[in-house]
C-alpha cells in the first residue's frame, strides 16, 4: 500500500494528498490497543484509523475512534461482538466508527452445513473461552442449531492459556460428542486437541474458529490436524478484484508468497480490504474533513478484493457484511505447502466454488 500511495497520491478537492501509513502494533492486547489509538489520535494526528482481528483489537480501537470523533475503518470480528460487544443495542448507531466482516448468523449456517456432510449423532461439543469471541459465541449458538436437531454441551467458559482441557474433554466424551466446535486462540486449541488425542477424544468432525485461521497454527498441531475445519473468510478462490491494484484474489495471494516465501493467510484479503475502503470513502467525501468522512461511509458501497460491501443494507447500521464459506485443512503429499485449505461448503455463497466435500476426521 506504501508502493501504491506513492505512485497514486489522493486526489481530495482539488488537492492532492499524500498518504502517509502510520503502524501500530496492538500486540493482541485490549490495553495496548486503546493505547496505540491514542497516540495516533494525539501524537500523529490520524485522520482516519483502520484496524482489524478480533474484538479483542477492533472494540478498543474503535472505542477511542468514538469518543475523540475520529473516523475508524475495522474488520476481521463478527459483526455481533463488535456491535452489541460495544454497548449498543437494537436501534442504537455509531457516529464514527464502521466496520465489515461476517456474522454469527453466517458462521452458524456454514458450520451446519459442514456437519450435515458427516454421519454423526448431533451431539456437539463446544470450546468456548472467557472473552468477547467466547462469550459471543456461547450466548448465540445453542438456540440457533438446536432448531435443527443439535444439542451443544457447554462445560462452561474457560480461561485463555488454560493448560489442563480434562474437564472439558470428560464432557465431551460422557455426552458422545461426536461434533467439536468452537473459537479458542490457537496455543489453547494445540493443548486440547493434544490432550484430547491422549485421552481417546474423537470427534467426528472439528469446526473450530479462530485457531485454525494461519497455516503455522495448523502446522504446529502437527499430523493430527489432517481434517480439521473451519469457516473460510477469503482464499485465492474468492471471484473478486481489488479496487486499488486491481490484482485478482489469486494475484494478490501470490503476490504476497512470492514477496515473504510464507503460505497465504485469510487476513491479507480484509487488510488490503481495508484500504480499498478508506480510499473509496474518502473519494466519495472528497476531503479529509473527518464529518464528511463517516457521512460517506454511512452509505458507501465498494466492490473489493474480498466482497462486494454495502454499508445501507445493514444488518445494523455502521456494519457491512461479506461472504463466507467453510473449509477443511488436508495434509498434502509433496505439495508446495504442508497443509492446504479445501473450500467444502458454500450453502450460503454458491457464487464461490467447492473444491470437495467433508471427509471425516480418523
Amino acid at each position: 500500500m506504501t508502493d501504491y500511495f506513492a505512485d497514486n497520491p489522493l486526489e481530495l478537492g482539488g488537492t492532492s494528498y499524500d498518504v502517509e501509513i502510520v503502524v501500530k502494533d496492538t500486540q493482541s492486547d485490549s490495553v495496548r490497543a486503546g493505547e496505540v489509538t491514542a497516540e495516533l489520535i494525539n501524537d500523529d494526528g490520524a485522520d482516519l484509523i483502520l484496524a482489524a482481528s478480533t474484538p479483542d483489537t477492533v472494540n478498543p480501537v474503535a472505542d477511542q475512534c468514538e469518543a475523540n470523533g475520529v473516523p475508524c475503518i475495522t474488520t476481521a470480528a463478527p459483526w455481533q461482538p463488535y456491535f452489541f460487544g460495544r454497548g449498543a443495542s437494537e436501534g442504537d448507531s455509531f457516529d464514527w466508527t464502521y466496520h465489515f466482516f461476517w456474522g454469527l448468523e453466517d458462521v452458524e449456517a456454514v458450520y451446519q452445513d459442514m456437519w450435515s456432510q458427516v454421519d454423526t449423532n448431533s451431539q456437539a461439543g463446544a470450546l468456548w473461552p472467557n472473552d468477547p469471541d467466547g462469550n459471543a459465541w456461547s450466548a448465540d449458538f445453542p438456540g440457533v442449531v438446536s432448531e435443527n436437531g443439535y444439542t451443544i454441551t457447554d462445560p462452561g467458559l474457560y480461561e485463555n492459556g488454560t493448560q489442563d482441557y480434562s474437564a472439558q474433554i470428560s464432557a465431551f466424551q460422557a455426552a458422545d460428542a461426536q461434533i467439536l466446535l468452537g473459537v479458542p486462540i490457537p496455543p489453547d486449541f494445540a493443548t486440547f486437541w493434544q490432550q484430547a488425542q491422549q485421552q481417546g477424544y474423537s470427534p467426528r468432525i472439528a469446526t473450530v474458529a479462530k485457531a485454525l485461521l494461519f497455516p503455522s497454527a495448523v502446522e504446529a498441531i502437527g499430523d493430527s490436524a489432517d481434517g480439521l475445519s473451519t469457516e473460510v473468510w477469503w482464499t485465492p478462490e474468492y471471484p473478486y478484484e481489488s479496487s486499488l491494484t486491481g490484482q485478482s484474489a489469486q494475484e494478490l495471494a501470490d503476490a504476497y508468497e512470492s514477496e515473504t516465501g510464507q503460505q497465504w493467510t485469510q487476513p491479507i484479503g480484509f487488510v488490503h480490504a481495508l484500504f480499498e475502503v478508506a480510499v473509496a470513502a474518502l473519494t466519495e467525501a472528497d476531503s479529509v474533513e473527518g464529518q464528511a468522512v463517516v457521512d460517506a461511509l454511512a452509505d458507501l458501497q465498494v466492490s473489493t478484493v474480498v466482497g462486494d460491501l454495502d454499508w445501507t443494507s445493514g444488518p445494523v447500521p455502521n456494519v457491512a457484511k461479506t461472504p463466507l464459506v467453510g473449509g477443511q485443512w488436508r495434509a498434502t503429499e509433496g505439495g508446495e505447502h504442508p497443509f492446504e485449505l479445501v473450500i467444502v461448503s458454500n450453502s450460503e455463497q454458491p457464487g464461490i466454488p467447492t473444491a470437495g466435500t467433508v471427509e471425516p476426521l480418523g
